[in-house]
């Protein structure tokens, strides 16, 4: 996607409404339209990354700005985490306020590779799956060695909370794919301490990863609390990252 001409507008503004078509930012009410529903940005203020984890606003999501490069030591940073805060009040009403809703808006995309045929369950709203199935072509067209990766994997859609925590997790959205489970890695797993992750071996390979991202898939493994088999829907964040590069201000 082509970034807009430089403008006066706040890049967290320009992201969401180039990452979600129809949907609005009223910059001076500092609020969110979808459909019918007006959330509040949140206010600009000084939080602890777990205070927004917990209870993030929409703001609180473009705190940590997701790097584009491929650069894995900045993960060692304690809380670096961009995408891992979510607004929930955004996510229902971006894909639906309850499992039937989302449920009803899956469907299929695959994986086909040379040895190997995988199919996750993905929400059609915003060109999710349309996205997804983009990427999976382009990892598939690299080669049999990409088909590993699609071996033992983790599953996408799921209504549930995160281990350990009362929210919903992405995959309840329809927007979340895990891959092989074997070679992702997860902090929890590894018995690792919230805050202090530790190191994270990773076995992705730089290409599948940017085949992802390009269609707007955020990576786990690039966070400090590495999750490296999980992929989710975020074109907000990737586009506010190119958008913030390339105005300099980072």
């Amino acid at each position: 996607m082509s970034l807009p001409v430089a403008s006066e507008r706040p890049a967290l503004s320009e992201a969401l409404e180039l990452a979600y078509p129809g949907v609005t930012v009223d910059d001076v009410a500092g609020t969110l339209t979808i459909g019918t529903t007006t959330l509040p940005l949140g206010a600009d203020e000084e939080r602890s990354v777990l205070a927004r984890i917990n209870d993030g606003t929409i703001k609180d999501q473009f705190a940590i700005v997701y790097p584009l490069d491929f650069d894995l030591t900045i993960r060692e940073t304690p809380w670096f985490d961009p995408g891992r805060v979510r607004n929930d009040p955004m996510f229902r009403a971006l894909y639906g306020e309850s499992e039937r809703a989302v449920a009803s808006s899956l469907v299929r995309t695959t994986y086909r590779g040379a040895a190997l045929n995988t199919t996750f369950a993905v929400t059609r709203e915003y060109c999710a799956a349309q996205q997804l199935q983009a990427a999976l072509n382009g990892i598939a067209a690299d080669g049999r060695a990409m088909d590993q990766y699609f071996a033992n994997v983790g599953g996408s859609f799921n209504w549930r909370v995160i281990a350990g925590t009362r929210r919903l997790s992405a995959h309840s959205f329809g927007i979340a794919v895990d891959f092989n489970t074997d070679l992702g890695g997860y902090w929890r797993w590894a018995g690792a301490v919230e805050g202090d992750a530790g190191e994270y071996k990773n076995h992705y390979p730089e290409s599948l990863v940017r085949h992802m991202e390009r269609f707007g898939f955020i990576w786990g493994g690039k966070w400090h609390h590495f999750d490296g088999m999980h992929f989710e829907y975020r074109p907000e964040l990737i586009l506010y990252a190119r958008l913030v590069q390339e105005a300099g201000l980072r």
